[in-house]
């Protein structure tokens, strides 16, 4: 595989070497060999052949030198430069999005996750197919000999493409309507969610394992998990939040990708707090920030209430570095979800951020109810406890719903909290 990047006013040498790294990567996660690469400054991209025709003619002689099947470029590519540029290299030639597109396609296990990819891939494929069958006539209409010409071949495609796509939306909005059911149904249990977000291979799933012992895919890969998953984690103040795990954002996301995903990415949009975790030690991790900011305000999700989570912090040679990062942002703590290191400010920050409405009750608990006691201590957070010659009294605080199960040795409740 070979891959081409380009340098226009608009970007920096260094842009251009960070998003070839990365598009390598890509290639790697797609399972492929990078065996070369090159790029070209210009002032603005070639209609026909996006890089200008004697670089073309250049790197299609490194690549057959090299035996290369497939280049990769790592700007989109409309439907007519594709086709010049494969016949200029003489072999198959990709944009960045189809590359990804390839790679959610390996990646999605869920009949959602598969759904969501196809309608992404046949939505990047319907305003390109008119380049694909120009070598076709027009379908005979009419019985036999009789009628004028009928249907192209590349009408045909593009209505049975569209159909499908009508479908697939659906489909995916029978998946909407279950997720507002499923979160109608969390909102009745009062659990807070918590969405983790983040630049693909920050450490998003490892850090979901680590705090609720999911068994979720965690590899040193882009895009290693695809399909969200929800969690509850129990905080040490007996609070319950709902943590879920959403697919990793990158530069350049393909618009289409975002549409299609939109029914897994409600979860972040609905959120209470998101969980903005970074890989600090990543030599861009600036970057990487700005390009999650950019795909959340496009999902609608920009003003969120966010919490930043500065991960790896045990490969962090300097403290330095931490210090940089915490006067950037206010709301931050730095952890390593591989060690468990800093957890403790995690859970401090949650309990904190996700504050939720609890009554404050005064009870006097008889020495005969030891269950009602350990339930106490199960559900609520227990504030100050006072043994007396027969019963114990405590001020503890309870989710509202809870309430009624305490309410015979109940003295006087308040609303402690306000929801956030």
């Amino acid at each position: 595989m070979f891959l081409v990047g380009v340098e226009l006013k608009s970007r920096s040498a260094w842009d251009v070497r960070d998003a070839m790294d990365e598009l390598g990567e890509l290639a790697t996660t797609a399972g492929a060999r990078v065996m070369g690469s090159g790029s070209q400054k210009l002032d603005a991209p070639n209609p026909a052949t996006f890089v200008g025709p004697g670089k073309a003619a250049e790197l299609a002689a490194q690549c057959r030198e090299l035996g290369v099947d497939t280049v990769i470029f790592d700007d989109e590519l409309s439907g007519a430069q594709t086709r010049n540029l494969e016949e200029a290299f003489g072999c198959k030639v990709l944009d960045r999005t189809s590359l990804i597109l390839e790679i959610f396609a390996q990646r999605a296990r869920t009949r959602e996750g598969k759904l969501q990819v196809e309608l992404a891939r046949l939505q990047y494929l319907l305003p390109r197919l008119t380049r694909f069958w120009t070598h076709l006539s027009r379908q005979r209409g009419g019985l036999g000999a009789i009628g004028g010409e009928g249907e192209s071949q590349l009408e045909a495609d593009r209505r049975k493409t569209q159909e499908r796509i009508d479908r697939i939306q659906d489909e995916l909005e029978v998946v909407r309507r279950q997720r507002a059911t499923q979160r109608d149904g969390r909102q009745r249990h009062q659990w807070p969610l918590a969405s983790i977000v983040g630049y693909t291979n920050a450490g998003k799933s490892t850090l979901l394992n680590a705090l609720t012992g999911a068994a979720v895919l965690a590899e040193d890969k882009l895009f290693a998990t695809l399909d969200p998953t929800t969690r509850r984690l129990r905080l040490p103040t007996n609070q319950n939040v709902l943590l879920s795990d959403t697919v990793g954002f990158i530069r350049k996301l393909p618009h289409g990708l975002v549409e299609a995903f939109k029914a897994t990415l409600e979860e972040v949009v609905e959120a209470d707090l998101l969980l903005h975790v970074v890989d600090i030690t990543h030599p861009h991790a600036e970057e990487h920030v700005r390009s999650v900011q950019a795909v959340l305000a496009e999902i609608g999700a920009g003003s969120k209430p966010t919490l930043m989570v500065f991960n790896k912090i045990d490969r962090v040679a300097s403290r330095d570095l931490l210090l940089t990062w915490s006067n950037l942002f206010a709301k931050s703590v730095a952890v390593s979800a591989r060690t468990g290191e800093g957890f403790d400010a995690l859970f401090d920050e949650l309990g904190v951020s996700l504050k939720p409405v609890r009554d404050e009750l005064l009870l006097s608990i008889p020495f005969d109810q030891p269950r009602l006691l350990a339930r106490l201590h199960a559900v609520g957070q227990v504030l100050a406890e006072e043994y007396t010659s027969n019963s114990v009294h405590v001020r503890a605080l309870v989710p509202p719903h809870l309430s009624h199960e305490f309410a015979r040795f109940c003295h006087a409740s308040s609303k402690a909290r306000t929801a956030p």
